[in-house]
């Protein structure tokens, strides 16, 4: 697949807060977040008015639709960053212009519900874009985390991602491939589709929240059945948390599903990749050719786009 990537960004690039999935939760501070990004040094145009917030979403789907092409229309607006996660981008995304969005050259930013529509930029376009920080909590947060603002910042100036973590397993690899995925119910919610990017010898990267093991685990299963993980040349597990065991999982665990499904599944397991719904969240590039090395349980993860 030939892959195509944002274009390069001035000093100051404008970016451009949308809602294309869930509102902002009530208490958030909207404005200290709008702050936060001009006080980095970007332009901020904000499409989201909090007020205007239908259901659980950050406004009716046609509102939302029209969100994100204006955002993509305007020749001010450098990034489009979304607002939050949530749901709600896969009732928006048959009516999605992904080619109009492709043509503009302009970075799409954003993790959880909003890797919908990076995998479909992906599979039908051949587009790369970022999985990286949203508005909420990322910037609203009273005090921004350094590694998050870090790896944001040379993701899209230096246009270079560069990662040292510990897996939890030892291994032994030196490979490289496309990098791909993201949150992990989202990529099983697009497969079947022509959402759904076809990509031979990969690296898979999945995060979640709120997800038991046991449905982590039903979830990569869903994928290696379909024959998706057998292409891959390795599986990154990014950041589960915020799930809950019960009495009678008996010691079935996090731990014991790692066990079960590399005794199941061939490709390399390699966890600890600080993404996802978490503190500090690394910026990666969907559809990098990206370096893999693991000695140890040292990993290095490294891509220049």
């Amino acid at each position: 697949m030939l892959i195509s990537f944002p274009k390069a960004l001035p000093k100051n690039p404008c970016i451009a807060i949308i809602a294309p999935s869930g509102a902002a939760l009530d208490d958030t501070n909207l404005e200290a977040g709008l702050q936060s990004l001009r006080d980095a040094g970007f332009k901020v145009i904000n499409y989201y008015q909090h007020a205007n917030h239908f259901e659980r979403f950050g406004a009716t789907d046609q509102e939302r639709l029209e969100q994100l092409h204006a955002a993509v229309d305007n020749p001010d607006v450098d990034i489009v960053m979304s607002l939050r996660g949530s749901y709600g981008l896969s009732r928006i995304l048959p009516n999605i212009d992904l080619p109009k969005i492709a043509d503009s050259g302009k970075w799409l930013v954003g993790y959880s519900d909003f890797n919908a529509l990076q995998l479909a930029m992906l599979a039908k376009t051949g587009t790369a874009s970022l999985c990286g920080p949203m508005l909420c909590n990322d910037f609203t947060r009273e005090e921004l985390r350094p590694f998050t603002q870090t790896q944001f910042l040379q993701a899209i100036h230096e246009r270079k991602t560069h990662l040292e973590f510990e897996s939890d397993q030892e291994a032994q690899l030196d490979l490289s491939g496309t990098l791909w995925g993201g949150n992990l119910a989202m990529v099983c919610h697009l497969l079947g589709t022509d959402y759904f990017p076809q990509i031979d010898d990969g690296i898979l990267f999945v995060e979640d929240i709120a997800e038991h093991p046991y449905r982590v685990e039903r979830m990569l299963l869903q994928l290696h059945m379909a024959g998706v993980l057998a292409k891959q040349k390795a599986i990154i597990f990014g950041n589960f948390s915020a799930y809950r065991l019960a009495p009678q999982d008996n010691g079935y665990d996090f731990p014991a599903m790692l066990k079960y499904l590399r005794s199941t599944i061939s490709t390399p397991i390699i966890t600890g990749l600080p993404f996802g719904h978490c503190d500090d969240k690394a910026s990666l590039m969907q559809g990098s050719t990206t370096d893999l090395h693991v000695a140890g349980t040292h990993v290095i993860l490294s891509a220049q786009y």
